[in-house]
């Protein structure tokens, strides 16, 4: 072969070479956009498609279990005055919705810094008693709601929130979330029944409960009795939830955005469902 010849061989392999690294690096470019792409998309939970807000919102109106404020609100710095928006709040942490942490009735049960991150994004089992509540206010969770619960969904996962569906929200703007009796003093709304409690506690690995009404005993108790059995345990519960007819009775995951301030009994916390 001539040396003109070989000289242009070269040149062609050295330019097809050249070629192929130019269109790897375009191709590579394009895999690297694409899976930045891909990567910068919002993504839900494996399996949910939408997330359902289970606060309520509240200000120093909203219903508390003693009947005075919870919440107040001062405007310390204003935007139009001083650049920037600013409010002093003081707070009664069983206030809205809101989380009870172990130690709220426990000597020396969790704070709500000290529950473990991994107990607040959990299953959520929803019970519902709103229609016999809609005809007793005492209405309770009982053993029988959980069997029949648990007949149609299966078992309660490990680690769950069970929380009761009463239908009570829709009266969180009135004096009907209290319910205060003719005696002037006694409450009436539903909560869990204690035998339920104790169910839960000895058949289940449940690590919260929730309701949405002022407590998680019912209005008329005197004695907390599920307070007292399931919070010492290192527990936690959560009143005054919202929105539970938006969401499934099995399924979902409830994620708790508890406060952290330490030696707290509890705190409003922001709590949503992964649908």
């Amino acid at each position: 072969m001539c040396d003109v010849c070989v000289m242009n061989a070269v040149k062609e392999k050295m330019l097809s070479r050249r070629d192929l690294f130019k269109a790897s690096g375009f191709a590579l470019a394009a895999g690297v956009a694409i899976a930045s792409t891909t990567a910068a998309t919002p993504s839900l939970a494996e399996g949910a498609s939408k997330v359902e807000d289970l606060t309520h919102d509240y200000d120093e109106t909203f219903p508390t279990y003693f009947g005075e404020p919870g919440i107040k609100i001062e405007q310390k710095f204003k935007f139009a005055e001083n650049g920037f928006n600013l409010m002093n709040l003081t707070l009664n942490e069983h206030t809205g919705t809101h989380m009870d942490a172990p130690l709220h009735f426990s000597a020396d049960g969790q704070a709500v810094n000290e529950i473990p991150v991994e107990n607040l994004v959990v299953p959520l089992c929803v019970i519902h008693i709103h229609e016999k509540a809609s005809e007793n206010p005492d209405a309770q969770v009982t053993p029988d709601d959980l069997k029949a619960y648990i007949s149609k969904h299966g078992p309660i996962p490990d680690k769950a929130c069970v929380a009761m569906h009463s239908g009570w929200g829709k009266h969180a703007a009135t004096d009907k979330f209290r319910n205060v009796g003719d005696d002037g003093k006694t409450m009436h709304f539903p909560g869990f029944h204690i035998e339920a409690t104790k169910m839960l506690l000895e058949e289940t690995g449940a690590v919260g409960i929730a309701s949405d009404t002022l407590s998680l005993d019912y209005g008329p108790s005197a004695d907390f009795a599920t307070h007292y059995a399931w919070l010492p345990t290192n527990r936690w519960g959560i009143e005054n939830i919202a929105n539970l007819d938006k969401v499934p009775a099995a399924g979902a995951t409830l994620v708790v955005g508890a406060p952290k301030h330490k030696g707290g009994t509890g705190g409003p916390a922001r709590i949503f469902a992964l649908v």
